[in-house]
């Protein structure tokens, strides 16, 4: 080992629905932001404090298109993978800089469809992990 690591893990809401993007070649990346929350006393008001943080989530290929399959808006997920810096030239010439989440597993811990199943069916899996079916390529 070279002394190194980079490693996140985040649990966190979806701000906004996985946005798509595909490539010649049949590839394709998926990006949503992950908010998360940390939530404190301010001590000389006792007033709750919360304050979020805001991260850009990258899934690609196959984790790319289950996540737009099944999670949306406000659903809740745990994500690992590594940060990724990177830039690039904008139209008007200036250089824009990011930092990115670049996931590598992933577990749905609830959905807005799950929601909707349990109404129907008490029995609905409440966490859904498609790790396994991602890496083996399995049908859900």
């Amino acid at each position: 080992m070279n002394g190194t690591l980079n490693k996140v893990i985040l649990i966190g809401h979806l701000g906004e629905d996985v946005k798509m993007h595909y490539f010649e070649g049949g590839n394709c990346i998926g990006r949503f932001p992950l908010a998360t929350n940390e939530v404190y006393i301010n001590k000389s008001t006792n007033e709750k404090i919360t304050s979020t943080e805001w991260h850009n989530v990258v899934v690609r290929n196959k984790a790319a298109e289950i996540c737009e399959k099944y999670l949306s808006k406000g659903d809740k997920i745990y994500v690992e993978g590594r940060i990724k810096s990177r830039q690039w030239q904008a139209e008007d010439g200036t250089t824009k800089y990011t930092t990115e989440i670049q996931a590598t597993e992933f577990t749905f811990l609830n959905t807005k469809k799950d929601s909707e199943n349990l109404k129907s069916t008490p029995e609905a899996p409440k966490n859904t992990n498609f790790d396994n079916a991602i890496e083996n390529d399995l049908p859900f």
